[in-house]
Formats: C-alpha cells, sequence, structure tokens
C-alpha cells in the first residue's frame, strides 16, 4: 500500500482512481464495510482503491473534547488499510483551511487532483463547512461530473448502531468486549514503557507502566485480561487501569504484569489488546491484601485468556 500525504502529493498511477471518504477513525466493522465495498468496485474497473483519513482528527479542530477519544492513531489506521488490501492511503491534514471548505470546494479539490470515477462513502458521511456536505450533496455533485456514487448503510449490531462514537462510549464504561465485537479485533493501545514507582516490583509482582499518546482513549478505569506485545511476541497478562488508590494516587496509569515471563520491557515499544474486564479498581487496607486480590485478578486473567485466542 502506497500513503500519500496531502491532495496535492498524489499522483495518478494509470488505472481508474475509486476514492472511500470518510476519517475511519476504530477502522470498525462499519468502516470495513465500506473499505471492502471500495475494493470491490476499484476491482470491477480495475482501478486503483484510496482511502482517505485526517490527521489531526477533524474534531480536535472544530471542538476539541474534553477528554481523550481517539481510538486509532495515523499510523494504526495505516496498518490496518494495509491489511485489508487497500491499494492507497491518503493522509489529509485537518486544519483551519479544510475546515473552511464548502462542500463543493471539497468535491472540487478531490476532483482536480484525484480525478475519481467512483466515490464510497456511508450512508451518514457529511463534510464541507458546517456539514453542509451530505449524501444527497454527494449524489447531485457527482452525477453533474459523471462520477459513480456509492452508499454504504450502516451496520448495527443487536439493535445498536457500529459507530467511532458507540464504541467509545463503551470503552469508557470498560465494556471492552462489545467494543471487540464492533471493531472486529480487540481494542489496542500502544504505547512505551516508562520508568514507574516500583510498587508492583515490591510486592513480588512487576508491572510495566505504559506511555500513551495523549489522545487515545483508554478503557475505564479497572483491571483487565490483555494480551501485551512486543518485539513482535505476545504474553498474556492482567492489566490495571486507574489511580492506584491503595498508595494515594491521583494520577492515571496503565500498568501491565506479564503473566509468567521475565521482560525487562523499560523504554521498549509496548502493544496492549483488552480482552476483558474483571473488576472495577478498588482501595485496599493495605500492601498485603492488594497483593492477594491481584494474585486472583491474575489467576482470571489467565483462565480468560485460554479461552480467548489473541486476534488483531
Amino acid at each position: 500500500m502506497r500513503v500519500v500525504f496531502g491532495l496535492e502529493a498524489f499522483q495518478r498511477a494509470g488505472r481508474p482512481v475509486c476514492v472511500a471518504l470518510g476519517s475511519f477513525d476504530g477502522v470498525h466493522r462499519g468502516h470495513r464495510a465500506v473499505i471492502d465495498t471500495l475494493l470491490s468496485v476499484a476491482r470491477q474497473v480495475q482501478g486503483e482503491g484510496v482511502v482517505t483519513t485526517f490527521d489531526p482528527h477533524p474534531l480536535t479542530v472544530i471542538a476539541a473534547p474534553a477528554e481523550p477519544f481517539l481510538l486509532t492513531t495515523v499510523d494504526e489506521r495505516l496498518r490496518l488499510f494495509a491489511a485489508f488490501g487497500v491499494d492507497a492511503a491518503m493522509v489529509i491534514r485537518f486544519d483551519a483551511a479544510m475546515r473552511s471548505l464548502s462542500g463543493s470546494a471539497w468535491l472540487e479539490a478531490l476532483r482536480r487532483h484525484l480525478d475519481p470515477v467512483q466515490i464510497v462513502v456511508s450512508s451518514t458521511h457529511t463534510f464541507g463547512l458546517n456539514r453542509e456536505g451530505t449524501v444527497a450533496f454527494l449524489r447531485a455533485w457527482a452525477s453533474a461530473h459523471g462520477i459513480q456514487v456509492t452508499v454504504v448503510p450502516l451496520l448495527t449490531n443487536e439493535g445498536f448502531t457500529i459507530s467511532s462514537s458507540s464504541i467509545r462510549e463503551r470503552l469508557r464504561q470498560g465494556d471492552v468486549r462489545t467494543a471487540a465485537e464492533w471493531l472486529g479485533r480487540w481494542y489496542g493501545v500502544e504505547g512505551t514503557v516508562i520508568q514507574g514507582e516500583g510498587r508492583g516490583r515490591q510486592l513480588g509482582l512487576p508491572t510495566a507502566n505504559l506511555r500513551v499518546p495523549q489522545e487515545k482513549l483508554i478503557p475505564g478505569q479497572g483491571v483487565y485480561a490483555a494480551y501485551a506485545t512486543t518485539g513482535g511476541v505476545t504474553y498474556p497478562a492482567a492489566v490495571n487501569i486507574g489511580i492506584r488508590p491503595t498508595f494515594g494516587g491521583t494520577a492515571p496509569v496503565v500498568e501491565a504484569h506479564l503473566i509468567e515471563a521475565a521482560v525487562d520491557l523499560y523504554g521498549r515499544a509496548l502493544e496492549l489488546a483488552f480482552v476483558q474486564r474483571l473488576r472495577a479498581e478498588m482501595r485496599f487496607p493495605g500492601p498485603e491484601a492488594l497483593k492477594k486480590q491481584v494474585m486472583a485478578d491474575i489467576s482470571e486473567a489467565k483462565a480468560v485468556l485460554q479461552d480467548q485466542p489473541m486476534r488483531t
């Protein structure tokens, strides 16, 4: 897959261009349906399937949320696009100038630089200043320029619409199992292992403290069964997300204990894939009571992970 940064940098490869429009944060099952449709129509015309995404996410420019919200960083999105067989990904900078573009100006820029023969969008896709660009707007403009439009309906699961916002809500509640169903994979958080206070090591249960990108959404506080991957090797893990109230903590941390594995992780990249929430974060009367519960958490996490193999 080739990666292009900006509309102006796109060079046509001598094949018809088919493009899927959107931000695709999360690259969830609904997004996958749009991408699969894009690739299907591109193959029909022996064309190139191009997926757009934005950096930074439009929400950070239009109305920045008060808390972290990104389901996927740009790098994560690009890896998923490549895994799905996308021919080219276009990363477009979203800034004040992009925000001010009218719907027709945005489409004219696409036509000028990509000259697409087919545009694929979800049924709720909007674009342009004040979201004036609706599916009906797109259809009318495309018809006037001889461009085909394919609209992909939203996916639902047990009566719930699969969307980035609904997945964010589930994750904040700690419901990583439902989030995984809607994503089509375990929800992942990547970061660098940093020096912690050594509390886990003092208990004989060392943990890796993860520094996560500032805008990346972290599941709600609690203890989780998860998979931890570093250097291409995956380990079962018990992960705590919270403030560690037993020790008077106030700042949230993400700390992972690798089950039955002794690995020096300081300074290394680590990815956590959340499988199941085991319990809420609790305050214990002292270190020994905490250690007893953590040992029980590790046993439960191990049992959960034996029944839930790693998936991406």
